[in-house]
């Protein structure tokens, strides 16, 4: 199949352009930076520099690409972790998971693509017993708190996608990712887990001692593994909406056109 992999200069699609050549698909891969262009060349993909934002730019890659399958492995967050600028960072992703997932939506669709399966996150519910369900409800969107940013974007994200009339929508929520290339790398031997500032005390608190074991967590190779099983585990016709937590062996699965996820 042909693959348009928006991301492919990121932690997930680095690991995931390889085994998508390895299963036989033809690649094109999307970067915002030139500097970048003969990397993903190098790897046997044809690349593309193109900004999310610009839906006219991004919709002209995508005609050109003629893809079967869409995957959105886009994110606006810094290469590491810096506290000072994770405010703007939460900001910039989110604006990125609803503009930016819009645009690639449109452009998917304007393509023919017939599906399109997207990149979200399993540690963005509320408040409640664990583990969660698919069907247990996110974080309030309401205010300006890390939580509600986050939230605003995951929401947006998800409906665009499993919403969209026409092609497949699949939804993949990934739990933390940790190792080379993501905010929680090992260094000297320990593991460096980032939390959301109300679970850091200098005395942790049972949520912050039950948090440090239970948050979602996971390796990049093996999220980099779902994006590319998820082609071959759908039927070739008619719409289907899938939604993948973390860790979740056999996700649920439901016609789009009665899918209303529960936010």
């Amino acid at each position: 199949m042909r693959i348009f992999l928006a991301g492919a200069s990121g932690a997930i699609g680095r690991r995931l352009t390889p085994l998508l050549l390895a299963a036989g698909h033809t690649v094109t891969g999307t970067t915002r930076s030139l500097g970048k262009v003969e990397e993903l060349k190098a790897r046997g993909i044809e690349a593309v520099v193109v900004d999310v934002f610009d839906a006219a730019a991004l919709r002209d890659a995508v005609l050109r690409a003629r893809p079967d399958v869409v995957i959105h492995q886009l994110t606006d967050l810094p290469q590491t972790f810096d506290r000072e600028r994770l405010a703007a960072s939460l900001v910039n992703n989110a604006r990125l998971r609803i503009d930016g997932t819009d645009n690639l939506v449109a452009a998917s669709l304007a393509a023919g693509a017939r599906r399109l399966i997207a990149q979200s996150i399993a540690f963005a519910y509320a408040a409640g017993p664990e583990p969660h369900r698919e069907s247990d409800p996110l974080a309030s969107a309401e205010g300006d708190s890390p939580e509600a940013i986050s939230a605003r974007g995951v929401r947006a994200l998800e409906n665009a996608v499993v919403n969209a009339r026409g092609m497949v929508g699949i939804v993949l929520r990934y739990g933390r990712l940790y190792g080379p290339g993501t905010w929680n790398t090992p260094t000297r031997g320990r593991r460096c887990m980032w939390m959301p500032q109300r679970m850091r005390r200098s005395s942790p608190s049972p949520a912050a001692r039950r948090a440090s074991t239970t948050l979602p967590r996971t390796t990049v190779p093996s999220q980099s593994k779902k994006p590319a099983a998820s082609l071959a585990s759908i039927r070739p016709s008619g719409w289907q909406a899938r939604t993948a937590c973390s860790g979740s062996a056999s996700p649920s699965a439901r016609s789009a056109t009665a899918c209303r996820l529960p936010w």
